[in-house]
Formats: C-alpha cells, structure tokens, sequence
C-alpha cells in the first residue's frame, strides 16, 4: 500500500515533574498496533501558531495541563525524522521545549478521537529509567535531550 506524503512543521513538550522525570505517552499506530511505543507530547502547529503556542496546546490537548508559556525552556534542540503512521509517510520537523509541571494530574479528555483511540496510557521516566529499558521510545535520544534541560542552573 502506498503512504500517503506529509510534511509537518511540529512542537514537542517535554513536561517535567519535580522528580526530574518527562512524562511520555504509551500509544500505537493503528497501522501497527502489535508494537507500542512511548513518545512525546506535541504535534504539528496549526495556521499561524508559534511553535511555542503549538507545544503549549499540545501539552493541553494530550495530557489536559495547562502551562503559561513563561514556564517553557527551549527550544532545547530541533531535528527532522521521517516515519510512517497510519496512512501516512511523514516527514516531520521537530523542535524540543521544556516545562516544569510539578504535581500536575494527567488527563486524555481533551484528546482527538484518533488520539483517544491509540493511546494506552502514561508514565514519568527518568533518563536513566529511559538508557536501561528494553522498551520502545522516541526520540531515541531523549536521555541526552533531558540531561540539556536546566532551570535556575539546576539540571532538571
């Protein structure tokens, strides 16, 4: 089956708890549902959205907190990958932003349906937690990334 071609242009929010722990989502594509997967918040920016504005209401709509964009640090670093999901052969630009959320609660209500449907659930890892699994996620060098993050001169 040929894939359809999408380029998109996207925000990722990396949500830290006062753990230092990114909170990464468990979800499939439904063209592979056999092989989950953990990934990051955030996706495409829409219309005339920043890619700030985009990791802002990313962060609202897939885990349902709510940041001001003071609290955000970043970009941390950008990058372009390419997959498939779904119908779709993507090639996405991708830039990396922070966001310290202590004792923030985890909600999918604000989710799109397809969203909804693909997502198996949330956990908080730790870099370390991330070097040491078996399991799969990505980006695949977001220890690194999270060893980047600092606020105050404190590492995450």
């Amino acid at each position: 089956m040929t894939k359809i071609p999408l380029r998109r242009f996207t925000a990722r929010a990396l949500p830290i708890n006062d753990a230092g722990r990114v909170l990464l989502l468990h979800g499939f594509d439904p063209a592979n549902p056999e092989h989950p997967f953990w990934f990051t918040i955030g996706g495409a920016a829409e219309d005339d959205e920043t890619l700030l504005d985009a990791a802002i209401r990313e962060l609202y709509e897939e885990a349902g907190i709510q940041a001001e964009p003071a609290a955000f640090t970043g970009p941390l670093t950008t990058g372009t990958i390419e997959f498939f999901w779904a119908d779709y052969a993507i090639t996405q630009d991708q830039t990396f932003f922070a966001v310290r959320v202590n004792g923030a609660e985890v909600t999918f209500d604000h989710m799109e349906e397809i969203e909804q449907q693909t997502t198996l659930g949330h956990r908080w890892w730790s870099a370390e937690e991330l070097e040491a699994t078996d399991e799969a996620y990505f980006p695949r060098d977001l220890p690194a990334i999270l060893r980047m993050i600092t606020w105050d001169g404190v590492s995450g």
